[in-house]
């Protein structure tokens, strides 16, 4: 099933998910809290679940991943959350008393399933693609658009800025990566 707009064959720019392992990996992140997710499940989650430096933890609800994240972190331990934007939208409320009131460094990877990578989030046909960065800035919480293999390096800064200043963060996955 290809729920993509653009079929992998006609999309010409790559994000690969080996840097973006990297990156998490160089973050200092131990933990994947994740629910399998249909554009970040090739090339993030199945490399993520094989790897011996992360302990991959699967929830049955995107708003699950919220209070694991923070109750790993009062244990000093770093963790990302792997969901899809309509599991980020299922989970506004948890983010926001969680992530946002008690100032947790939530850092979630969100996947935009039929997302058009050729244009911005916010010029999606798709309502609940478009919504999701106006969301975040009425949240306050930044955000970063990781569409093409350059943008792999703003994970990094993201995730250390959000331990260092104790806030949440979104990662956009905006196209899917491929395994290599």
């Amino acid at each position: 099933m290809d729920a993509d707009q653009v079929g992998e064959a006609e999309d010409k720019i790559e994000l690969k998910g080996s840097p973006i392992l990297a990156a998490i990996k160089a973050s200092g992140i131990e933990y994947i809290l994740s629910v399998p997710d249909i554009v970040t499940s090739g090339g993030l989650l199945r490399p993520m679940a094989r790897d011996p430096d992360l302990k991959l933890i699967r929830v049955c609800k995107e708003d699950e991943c919220i209070g694991i994240a923070s109750g790993l972190h009062y244990c000093n331990k770093r963790a990302l959350s792997l969901i899809q934007y309509t599991g980020f939208l299922d989970s506004i409320n948890a983010i926001r008393g969680v992530a946002v009131e008690y100032g947790q460094p939530i850092c979630m990877m969100v996947g935009l399933l039929g997302h058009d990578p050729y244009t911005t989030p916010r010029n999606s046909p798709r309502y609940g693609v478009r919504i999701i960065e106006p969301i975040l800035d009425a949240m306050g919480i930044p955000h970063h658009l990781i569409n093409e293999d350059p943008d792999v390096a703003k994970i990094r800064p993201a995730i250390e800025d959000a331990y260092a200043k104790s806030h949440p963060v979104a990662l956009l996955i905006g196209r899917r990566p491929s395994a290599s």
